[in-house]
């Protein structure tokens, strides 16, 4: 399957939240609409399908000139019934993932600034009910005098995996650290980079490229959960508690997804798996307790526990549905002109 060799055009809008880029593209070029009945079946057909025109389109848009190896974006597509205002397929340059925090939360903004949900005559919050190859999630915006001031990512059931698995890192002599691993939408692998001797920061983003990598690498299958690859690895830093009136945890990270790919935001559904594993450790709770999270470039998300619940490994370990406040920025709308002919045609990646 191939999009049509004469040129065209595809308009975007783009967003950030976080820092992290979102692009969102509403109006897809006439027979790349993925076969299914819902946004899960829709990405399968994608992954499953040789040169899907839409796998096509990921890569126009996400690969230079049109983009840059750390772009990211989403699909509009239908949603699974009439319970979600829209559907969405996220991608990146290595492919179509199965959630997105920051995209969901962006697409929280896209939807009140398109009238696609409208907006409360008084104070209060809006639900965008979004569905997503994970499951269904919400982007609640809270309005005050007619505009979005943050918007909460409702998540999926989020809960540990497996904790203090060992793994091998060859690049530093084969030494060993401890990982633990959870699910938020997507599979997570977390570490506290003291074990490395990094801290997280930009100057070290190189580092955690490499080392996130050969984290994946190493950790091959154990990390595999259901249909579910590992997504990312999530280096984070303590920060301290605040005593204040809301206890809270301090952290920084940086999550490394798909393949080298860094998050610029604190990462949305890798800060829901970060409260799943801090539930487990006795250090969160519902309504008692938050964390405060910093991203590598110092932006921040606030992320809570809505609801405690039990997981399905049906084993004890605790489960949660999580929720993170961030805010969405508009960044510009974008008109792409594709031509097959082009001689770097459908484009080219560096990195």
């Amino acid at each position: 399957m191939a999009l049509e060799k004469s040129p065209y055009w595809v308009q975007s809008e783009d967003w950030h939240t976080a820092g992290e880029p979102f692009r969102i593209v509403d109006q897809l070029p006439p027979h790349t609409l993925p076969e299914g009945e819902t946004v899960a079946q829709r990405r399968s057909t994608v992954i499953s399908t040789p040169e899907h025109p839409l796998d096509e389109l990921r890569k126009l848009l996400c690969y230079e000139p049109r983009g840059h190896p750390d772009m990211y974006g989403g699909f509009i597509v239908p949603p699974d019934d009439s319970g979600a205002h829209f559907g969405v397929l996220f991608w990146h340059k290595d492919g179509f993932s199965t959630a997105c925090g920051h995209g969901t939360i962006a697409l929280g903004y896209w939807a009140i600034s398109k009238g696609i949900v409208k907006i409360p005559d008084n104070d209060g919050s809006v639900d965008v009910v979004i569905d997503v190859p994970s499951g269904r999630v919400t982007a609640r915006l809270t309005i005050q005098q007619g505009k979005p001031i943050h918007a909460d990512f409702i998540n999926v059931l989020s809960y540990p995996l497996a904790r203090g698995v060992t793994v091998r890192v060859p690049s530093l002599g084969g030494m060993s650290v401890y990982i633990d691993i959870a699910f938020a939408g997507a599979v997570y692998a977390t570490l506290d980079a003291a074990q490395l001797g990094l801290k997280v920061e930009p100057s070290q983003h190189s580092d955690f490229i490499r080392l996130g990598r050969e984290i994946k690498a190493e950790l091959g299958n154990r990390a595999t959960y259901s249909t579910y690859d590992l997504y990312g690895v999530i280096f984070f830093n303590e920060e301290g508690e605040d005593e204040g009136d809301t206890h809270a945890i301090k952290q920084r990270s940086v999550t490394v997804f798909a393949d080298g790919q860094i998050d610029r935001s604190p990462c949305g559904s890798g800060s829901c798996a970060r409260l799943a594993l801090l539930l487990a450790q006795g250090r969160l709770g519902a309504s008692r307790s938050k964390l405060i999270h910093r991203s590598i470039i110092g932006t921040t998300f606030e992320a809570d526990i809505l609801e405690e619940k039990s997981s399905p490994k049906d084993d004890g370990t605790p489960a949660c549905i999580p929720c993170v406040r961030g805010h969405a920025g508009l960044v510009g709308r974008m008109n792409f002109y594709i031509d097959p002919a082009d001689p770097v045609y459908p484009g080219f990646l560096l990195r």
